[in-house]
């Protein structure tokens, strides 16, 4: 499993489908997919995508958004870059790239459909998935309800006895600094929470 595992990877970190899409845009980039992930992880960070700090340093959350995470996670960056503990599986794997007012364009559903079902067939130990933003919640949880609507019901479940827990998250950017100041609850209840789930599997995987 853990040959297959390293091969797909392999296969991910030269892929260039996306490559005429991205030389297209205003930031005219080429394809640099951004993924960490190992055969014992058991968590898994889903984020949307690499912004263009990550796609410079070709290390996920490189930037204020991972900082905000790794406080919202209550970890350091040792534990948070462990990839034998914790994966991380952006929806698109390459910084779709920018518009022409600079705003970032939405991952492609292209990246996702080639190869998620793959990537996560290749990781049977991953118990628990941070869901940031509505992209990854759509994938893993399905359905059509609101962002806030799933964040805040989370919140009042009880972890499951078996399977795959999945978590769903804001995304950690200051975009969403107004919708944090608006909803109180989710540092004073959704957080200590979360950070309590989480603390639980990596005491189970702790080196």
């Amino acid at each position: 499993m853990a040959d297959k595992l390293y091969t797909l990877l392999d296969d991910i970190r030269s892929c260039q489908h996306c490559v005429a899409r991205f030389a297209d845009t205003a930031s005219a980039h080429a394809p640099n997919p951004v993924v960490r992930a190992s055969a014992t992880a058991t968590i898994c960070i889903a984020g949307q995508a690499p912004g263009i700090r990550v796609h410079n340093s070709g290390k996920p959350f490189t930037d204020p958004s991972g900082d905000r995470l790794r406080q919202w996670m209550g970890v350091d960056e040792a534990v948070f870059y462990d990839v034998s503990r914790i994966a991380i599986v952006p929806m698109g794997f390459c910084f779709p790239g920018h518009t022409a007012t600079r705003a970032d364009l939405p991952p492609p559903k292209d990246c996702a459909r080639l190869w998620r079902i793959r990537l996560f067939e290749a990781l049977p130990n991953i118990r628990l998935i941070l869901a940031i933003g509505k992209a990854a919640q759509d994938w893993h949880i399905g359905g059509r309800e609101r962002l806030h609507d799933r964040v805040r019901a989370w919140t009042d479940t009880d972890a499951p006895a078996n399977g795959v827990e999945i978590i769903p998250l804001p995304h950690p950017s200051w975009r969403n600094n107004a919708w944090l100041k608006a909803n109180s609850w989710f540092e004073t209840e959704t957080l200590p929470k979360m950070r309590a789930r989480l603390a639980a599997h990596l005491s189970v995987c702790s080196p």
